[in-house]
């Protein structure tokens, strides 16, 4: 089955943005940093998410990652579906922090269960075959609007939803040009429909 081994962000000040995860979320190596200076503005048409247990982690993450230097976009709040927030990290990549737990059932802690790379497709369907050629098993579709692939072992998630409805749930506007600033790694070599390239697990891991 094939996955996703690993992210790399690229971002103009690699220092800083590293800082920035290794105190915000204390990820491991699922992310990494490299450098990159292609113009990118508005909308980049990915998210990350970080799903975990309960309303007090997402707080508590969510805490985290201000106090670092990200940016509100949406204020963490309950909803049908459960409890959750969006920041925007310093180097411009959105990150959703959620749960579908209504209550606490333990302390507060920075931790977290998934992590999810969701892309902003123009159109699901064709993006859904496309991965499927590339390997990869449907473990959730909705039609036109959404896929997640099962991810076995791997530590990140991949999933696909519309365009602007993904931008719309980040609270962004859904323009955007330039670079996605973010390689996928683990499938590649090759850049999907909507220009999201994919590298090879020793070409991420040498980043």
């Amino acid at each position: 089955m094939t996955s996703i081994t690993s992210i790399t962000i690229e971002a103009a000040d690699t220092a800083a943005a590293e800082r920035f995860y290794a105190t915000a979320f204390g990820l491991d190596s699922r992310l990494r940093v490299r450098a990159s200076h292609e113009p990118a503005t508005g909308f980049r048409g990915f998210t990350l998410s970080l799903t975990v247990s309960q309303p007090a982690n997402v707080n508590a993450l969510i805490d985290a990652a201000l106090a670092a230097g990200a940016t509100t976009l949406k204020p963490a709040t309950k909803s049908m579906w459960g409890y959750g927030g969006t920041v925007q990290a310093p180097d411009g990549t959105i990150w959703k922090i959620a749960t579908s737990a209504k209550k606490d059932t333990g302390p507060a802690a920075k931790e977290f269960d998934d992590m999810v790379l969701l892309l902003g497709v123009a159109d699901v369907a064709a993006s859904k075959r496309f991965y499927l050629e590339r390997g990869f098993t449907v473990a959730k579709s909705f039609g036109r609007m959404y896929v997640e692939f099962e991810s076995g072992s791997s530590p990140v998630k991949l999933a696909l939803y519309r365009h602007k409805a993904l931008a719309k749930d980040a609270g962004v506007a859904p323009e955007g040009s330039g670079s996605h600033r973010i390689a996928v790694g683990g499938a590649g070599p090759f850049t999907d429909p909507d220009g999201f390239a994919w590298e090879a697990a020793s070409v991420t891991a040498r980043s």
